[in-house]
């Protein structure tokens, strides 16, 4: 490895906080993290994930070299030449047997803004298939659904993180980030600091709801009547900001009647939260100024997620809290660059710049930066789920990269057989993950901090990942990949390798798009903590789609834009300027508990683990603090189960079997179990979620699922 001699100046790889970290010269060759208090988001704090992010570096836990599946079944290494003809023979076979669609493509939310702009257009230009989606599906779409269709635009958090302290009230539904990205739970400390109050809705006691001013524990899958239920008490108080309502809204009859037969003894009955809580909540909420509520995948990985976060978005507008300082709606993105990897063009229905794939003018736009027919740029495809569900039917080769659905995806072992099923599988991947040891070739690629690009964080900021050291000899980038796989497929150019020159070309494509990136710049960003999308360029005197005028490294220049850090101020995003009410009302869930299945199932993260593990369970720290599975569960259940701590049990759902050992703790509802999704094997909890989906989203019901507890004896 060849590193800089000095402290390079970076981001972590794992969650949308992207912490501002430093990665210095270690005596071993390598590097070593260390604090960067000059990045706003975490002032130098990093959890031990981020402490530890070098560790995966090291070629001791990593993929050196391409691997390829043997007649006899094993994967073997190979050169990369070999590696990239089998997966272009492949993709090429697929085309001209059974059309552009037998192509798959599956992204992942960790993905850099120039990888997911290049794997989107490598999709539609190359492969002319409408088959591309990503992992972020699973984060946060349900968000980003609820809020294009009130707002006119979505963007995790429309203002910083700053934001928070100085408020007078956050509700937090469905978040735990005292585990989740713990540098931010300072910020939900210095709000009760500065007097402010934290309210917490969450069916477990969590770590983050134990430091609030009021802890709610719906029923899981019951947070849309709940939301619906307070919005009820706003209204029978007269807690309602009637002026805001006409003068910045539409829809309000509808949804205050949706509202109103919400009444607080049946939301009571429905949610198991006592009618004094809510009373309580709505006086905590509406006491002060200004008030937010941030919602996580609690209640967004529902089959119903859509309508729940349209439910609080209600909330805060009937109350005057969006658009207006210190207060709004807001959700907290889970994965490194989930805002930023649906923005350009590896989601099912979105071209770069968060343009939709049905607009004609975005088609054309982005065709004539791209240098195609915008009537060669295939339709929307399958979202994630679908898409993994149809592989080995009409989808019969699939590029992975950046993902490892046999552990992250519902219903796990079921698309682990899709997976199996496949004529061809590809995947780019820094570890051999649980995806990768099913592929046929297997890709090494680079990783955070042995190459630049940018990522977008949860507050919608954009930043320069900057490379620190040389990857191992063997490793390839994967701009590199779909370079010389788009080649090997008859298209010499549009695929650059260098990370600079595709995000030059990304401006172009995002310009005057919702996420309009076209005044940022690697210059821009080196120099300053960030640039808030949108951030357009100055107007060119052509009016043509040519290269954006280049922003100075400065944003002190006067021609400059400065970056959007709040949005909503003025207008919103709608044709009007108005932002929408949802009518909506509560459902259930799409698997109710019954005779057979009496118990709900949640599932989440614990602090040393992320995501699917595939990282942070090569990292000796990281394992020893959290080892693997379990299932917590209330100590009335544990009793009719016969069941102690740490005795192994059985959790069954309609799809499968998990089992791990027994937590036991008043935490939790009695009538709830919750199991962290990080492990593949016999303590695989995605093995028993519900792949039902939202029907604007198409978000699965991850969230909520029923199941039966067993004890497993000798």
């Amino acid at each position: 490895m060849q590193q800089q001699t000095s402290a390079t100046p970076t981001h972590c790889p794992y969650c949308a906080l992207q912490c501002g970290m430093n990665l210095t010269p270690a005596a071993d060759g390598g590097v070593e993290v260390t604090e960067r208090a000059d990045f706003p988001v975490n002032r130098g704090a990093l959890c031990g994930k981020g402490r530890t992010a070098h560790e995966v570096l090291s070629s001791r836990v990593r993929l050196t070299s391409p691997l390829v599946r043997t007649a006899d079944g094993t994967l073997v290494p190979a050169g990369w030449e070999e590696a990239l003809d089998r997966i272009a023979g492949a993709l090429a076979r697929a085309r001209v047997e059974h059309g552009p669609d037998a192509c798959g493509v599956f992204g992942g939310g960790g993905l850099t803004n120039e990888k997911a702009y290049t794997l989107g257009k490598f999709a539609r230009v190359v492969l002319g298939t409408s088959q591309i989606d990503y992992n972020g599906r699973f984060c946060m779409s349900s968000a980003a659904a609820a809020g294009t269709r009130a707002f006119g635009l979505d963007r995790g958090l429309p203002f910083p993180l700053a934001d928070i302290p100085r408020t007078g009230c956050v509700i937090l539904v469905g978040s735990n980030p005292a585990e989740t990205m713990p540098p931010s739970l300072r910020y939900f400390t210095e709000l009760r600091e500065n007097g402010g109050t934290l309210i917490v809705v969450d069916p477990r006691r969590t770590k983050t709801a134990e430091q609030a001013d009021l802890h709610l524990a719906p029923r899981p899958g019951t947070d849309l009547a709940l939301a619906l239920g307070l919005l009820h008490l706003v209204v029978a108080e007269g807690r309602t900001d009637e002026a805001y309502i006409q003068e910045r809204t539409t829809g309000w009859e509808e949804a205050r009647a949706a509202a109103m037969a919400h009444w607080p003894e049946y939301v009571e009955r429905v949610t198991g939260v006592p009618v004094p809580q809510l009373r309580e909540a709505v006086r905590l909420f509406c006491a002060p100024e200004s008030a937010m509520v941030l919602t996580a995948r609690g209640p967004e990985q529902q089959a119903k997620g859509t309508d729940t976060v349209g439910a609080w978005i209600n909330l805060c507008l009937a109350t005057g809290r969006v658009g207006r300082p210190l207060s709004g709606y807001g959700c907290l993105t889970g994965q490194g660059n989930g805002q930023g990897g649906r923005e350009h063009g590896q989601k099912a229905d979105q071209l770069p710049g968060y343009r939709k794939l049905t607009d004609p003018a975005a088609r054309r736009h982005v065709a004539e930066v791209w240098g195609v027919d915008p009537d060669s740029l295939p339709g929307p495809g399958r979202s994630a789920y679908e898409l993994l569900d149809a592989l080995g039917t009409d989808i019969r080769t699939l590029l992975l990269m950046g993902s490892n659905p046999v552990v992250s995806a519902p219903r796990a072992a079921h698309v682990e057989e899709r997976l199996r099923s496949l004529d061809f599988l590809a995947v780019c991947d820094v570890v051999l993950s649980e995806t990768a040891a099913l592929a046929d070739v297997v890709l090494p690629v680079t990783q955070w901090a042995e190459e630049t690009g940018t990522t977008t964080n949860l507050e919608g900021r954009v930043l320069l990942r900057r490379r620190a050291l040389s990857p191992p000899d063997g490793v390839r980038s994967d701009l590199e990949v779909l370079h010389e796989l788009a080649a090997r497929l008859g298209v010499e150019k549009g695929f650059p390798t260098d990370p600079e020159e595709v995000f030059e070309e990304l401006r172009r494509a995002s310009a005057g798009g919702p996420a309009d990136y076209s005044g940022i710049t690697y210059r821009r960003l080196a120099e300053e903590n960030g640039v808030f999308w949108p951030c357009p360029a100055p107007p060119e005197p052509t009016g043509t789609v040519s290269a954006p005028a280049p922003a100075p490294a400065s944003a002190s220049g006067s021609d400059v834009h400065p970056g959007t850090p709040r949005l909503f101020l003025d207008r919103f995003a709608t044709e009007d300027g108005r932002a929408r009410f949802a009518p909506v009302s509560h459902r259930p869930s799409a698997e109710e508990p019954d005779e057979a299945y009496p118990v709900l199932l949640t599932t989440g993260r614990v602090v040393s683990q992320y995501q699917s593990g595939a990282q942070t369970r090569r990292v000796d720290e990281l394992n020893a603090a959290a080892p693997g599975p379990f299932v917590e569960l209330h100590p009335r259940l544990a009793a009719r189960l016969g069941a102690a701590e740490g005795d192994p049990v059985a959790v069954v759902s309609r799809r499968g079997r998990a089992v791990a050992p027994a937590r036991i703790t008043t935490g939790i509802r009695p009538d709830t179990v919750f199991m962290p999704f990080h492990w593949p094997g016999e303590g695989r909890a995605n093995t028993l979620t519900n792949p039902a989906l939202d029907p604007t989203s198409r978000m699965p019901e991850f969230k909520v699922c029923a199941v039966r507890v067993e004890a497993v004896r000798p």
